[in-house]
């Protein structure tokens, strides 16, 4: 399943919903991407696709210093799925690929 490209994403947290765009490329076979939040943009990491799972990690300053994994489901060009902070509880993430 190809997951590269642009997403817009919402992720409804207990503070409010927060939209993101994110960012998947493949150069030289390697799943990597970028998030663009509100206030920043970070690398991914640990980007893994498994079937129509894919999966990765990102670090955040703003608005307050958080450590999230996301797992996320891709039917298409939707997604659904979870953000996880540490010990807070998961929060709802769905998105759509933006189309060229």
């Amino acid at each position: 399943m190809s997951v590269e490209g642009i997403w817009n994403l919402s992720v409804h947290t207990p503070v409010g919903m927060i939209e993101v765009v994110v960012e998947i490329s493949r150069p030289n076979g390697v799943l990597t991407g970028t998030a663009y939040g509100p206030e920043e943009q970070v690398p991914l990491s640990d980007v893994v696709l498994e079937s129509d799972l894919i999966t990765w990690k990102q670090a955040v300053t703003k608005p307050m210093r958080l450590n999230l994994a996301f797992a996320v489901t891709v039917t298409g060009d939707t997604l659904t799925g979870t953000a996880k902070a540490g010990r807070l509880p998961a929060s709802k993430v769905t998105g759509r690929r933006r189309t060229v």
